[in-house]
């Protein structure tokens, strides 16, 4: 079994064919996972939306949880909401908060849940200098996986979205992928975001291309909540000073989107059910995957891309200074 990307069938893995995902019904719901006692979970953005639902969710499920907050207020808060046991200060923004962040994670983990992130906000650098949406949604997640891998046991879950369908890295190259990580050249809010998210599935199938080379001891997966109602969509204009604009995004979300513990279900079922394939990404099944109970779903072709991944995984190495064989826990 192969994937195709950029017209080259592309192997994820060489057990591919000899595996497949359990059938997934429709109505599965949160209740549905398994008994997670025992079970260590660290979420990133872990104080509202997604992040919040999913710690109470695997707390209830008797998981011990641990979640990060770029405030430590805020994740007492959260901590307080969700009975997570733990909270870690970290600010994907800052490549320092990252390391120190990294630093504080000292015994193993089960599952790694990217989840934290920001969407289609004014054009912002990073305290690093990388353009915001791809420094917070992918390179402060790169970092921050690669120092803690030889931490996680189990699974790696990013959160991706549908919008990584309108993503793209130009002509493909280095070079094209370090600008749009800098920020150079002309920006577009949404497009940017895209680019962010197609990053995360790119990120996830490298991944597991590289975990049979290195011997990684987890598998990766993806997740996308589709609509989900979070502060999410609010941000963007909030950041850009539109008050008008936040509070129309805020009321379409209210009347349109799912909550966001149904939004949270897709990263729930890959963090916590038995029998998962290495990539699999897993999305809403109804209203062009907006809302509904998890079913297992495909990015778009240029996410396979065996080339671009590599690329994209050199230039994160690069810009980050976090080599994944040369990790602080290696």
């Amino acid at each position: 079994m192969a994937c195709k990307g950029s017209g080259v069938q592309i192997p994820l893995s060489p057990l591919m064919k000899y595996i497949s995902n359990p059938v997934i019904e429709d109505g599965w719901t949160s209740s549905f996972m398994p008994d997670l006692t025992g079970k260590k979970y660290l979420i990133t953005g872990g104080t509202s939306g997604l992040g919040l639902e999913a710690a109470k969710a695997l707390v209830a499920k008797g998981a011990h949880v641990t979640i990060t907050a770029r405030k430590a207020i805020k994740g007492e808060q959260a901590q307080s909401m969700t009975g997570a046991q733990r909270v870690l200060t970290l600010d994907l923004t800052n490549l320092e908060s990252v390391r120190a962040a990294a630093a504080e994670v000292t015994e193993d983990i089960d599952v790694l849940i990217c989840n934290a992130g920001v969407m289609v906000t004014p054009f912002r650098f990073t305290q690093d200098g990388f353009e915001l949406q791809m420094g917070t949604n992918h390179l402060g997640h790169f970092a921050f996986a690669g120092l803690i891998h030889n931490r996680i046991k189990e699974r790696l879950v990013s959160v991706s979205s549908v919008a990584h369908r309108i993503g793209n890295f130009g002509p493909g190259t280095v070079t094209s992928i370090k600008k749009k990580c800098l920020g150079e050249g002309a920006y577009s809010p949404w497009r940017a975001y895209g680019a962010s998210k197609l990053a995360n599935l790119l990120f996830i199938n490298e991944i597991e291309r590289r975990r049979f080379q290195y011997g990684y001891s987890f598998i990766p997966l993806a997740a996308h909540p589709g609509f989900a109602n979070t502060r999410l969509t609010r941000v963007g204009p909030a950041m850009a000073g539109r008050p008008a604009k936040e509070r129309m995004m805020g009321a379409v979300t209210e009347i349109f989107a799912q909550s966001a513990h149904d939004g949270a279900l897709p990263m729930l079922y890959a963090a916590s059910m038995p029998g998962i394939k290495g990539a699999t990404y897993y999305g809403p099944r109804k209203s062009f995957q907006m809302r509904g109970t998890p079913m297992v779903v495909h990015g778009k072709a240029m996410s396979y891309d065996q080339t671009l991944a590599s690329y994209l995984w050199q230039v994160s190495e690069d810009l980050t200074g976090v080599s994944w064989e040369n990790s602080a826990h290696a």
